[in-house]
């Protein structure tokens, strides 16, 4: 499989970058939830990133940002260590799960899931809202 469907020009690639990298991370700082969501959307859709590679991408930009905010809340006497260590260790099992079920059943699995989880989330949010 090709890892990029389509080679976009460097000019989409920056502003792309620029524009969604600061809008999610700015989401991100500020709320968090759905943020990797955001970036396999914004990896597969604006920069043609194949699907599983969008998602692999998305993790690690995801651990990176959940680091830095881990060094600033331990900083300031913040953190839960016992919860956070054992949501930490979960993380790593889903992940480790998570990445052979992506390899195994590929990007059209993945999309549907995505595609699952985002509804059911939308959904769950308009209820609460609405309801």
């Amino acid at each position: 499989t090709t890892l990029i469907h389509h080679r976009p020009s460097r000019m989409r690639v920056w502003t792309t970058v620029l524009v969604a990298g600061g809008a999610i991370g700015f989401y991100d700082g500020l709320f968090g939830p759905g943020t990797g969501t955001f970036l396999i959307i914004t990896f597969a859709v604006m920069l043609g990133t194949e699907f599983v590679r969008s998602a692999a991408m998305a993790k690690v930009i995801n651990l990176g940002s959940n680091f830095g905010a881990l060094v600033y809340f331990a900083a300031t006497g913040n953190v839960w260590w016992t919860l956070g260590l054992a949501m930490a260790a979960c993380n790593i099992v889903g992940a480790v799960l998570g990445a052979r079920v992506a390899l195994a059943k590929g990007a059209g699995f993945v999309r549907i899931v995505l595609l699952v989880v985002v509804v059911v989330m939308v959904i769950r949010l308009g209820w609460q809202q609405f309801a």
